[in-house]
């Protein structure tokens, strides 16, 4: 009896699609921490967090902005 790692990765995955913005609630409100405990080490931490983000929205299907309200593609 061993882990189905291949089932973890997929329920993982799911939860990143389901709950990305509660994740990143949490990611703010942990960075807003840590400024509070480590002062002088804020560009440190929004950094870490918007590494966190990123990675965070590789699993979103869903694009940032409405498919009506898209942004024309830059030098138009």
């Amino acid at each position: 009896m061993g882990i189905n790692f291949d089932e973890l990765k997929n329920k993982a995955t799911d939860a990143l699609r389901e709950h990305n913005d509660k994740i990143e609630g949490g990611l703010d409100k942990a960075a807003d921490f840590a400024k509070s405990k480590f002062s002088g080490h804020d560009s440190q931490i929004d950094s870490g967090v918007e590494k966190a983000k990123g990675f965070i929205n590789k699993f979103d299907d869903t694009p940032d902005t409405p498919q009506n309200q898209q942004q024309p593609p830059q030098g138009q």
